[in-house]
């Protein structure tokens, strides 16, 4: 549903919310525990930092802190931050035009619900709603096919 970057930039934020009380966090610790490859880590959280959203500090007692009040940091605010491409009133079907009540593709009717319901989940979701308790996020091991 979202870009790679955002969902990264998600998984970042709400590692630094765990760990709001520890002070910075260690880009690499961020990256191994999110499965973020570390380059990718550090340039999104350049532009988090540039929207002021985290702080970022360089040398050997650097790291990232959230610098928004999690219960403040509405998930829309990262969306809109990394997919830009992110509109809701876009097409679900992907058609050119954009379609509407007075046009409507075939899908528009069933599509405008859900796409409601999006909006406002991200609108009104904080980090702080969706952070608690223990976040594991590792990769899934990869299983074999078998003949």
């Amino acid at each position: 549903m979202f870009s790679t970057t955002t969902q990264y930039a998600l998984r970042a934020l709400l590692i630094l919310t765990e760990e709001s009380s520890e002070g910075l966090v260690l880009g690499r610790d961020i990256a191994a525990r999110a499965s973020i490859p570390a380059n990718y880590l550090s340039k999104m959280m350049l532009t988090l930092a540039g929207a002021g959203l985290v702080e970022a500090s360089r040398g050997s007692n650097g790291g990232y802190r959230l610098l928004v009040p999690p219960h403040d940091l509405k998930l829309l605010t990262v969306v809109r931050l990394f997919d830009r491409q992110f509109a809701p009133k876009a097409c679900v079907l992907g058609l050119k035009n954009e379609c509407s009540d007075i046009a409507p593709c075939s899908a528009h009717t069933a599509w405008k619900n859900a796409k409601s319901g999006l909006m406002q989940f991200l609108e009104e979701t904080s980090l702080d709603d969706i952070s608690g308790g223990s976040l594991e996020l590792t990769k899934p091991k990869r299983r074999r096919r078998t003949a």
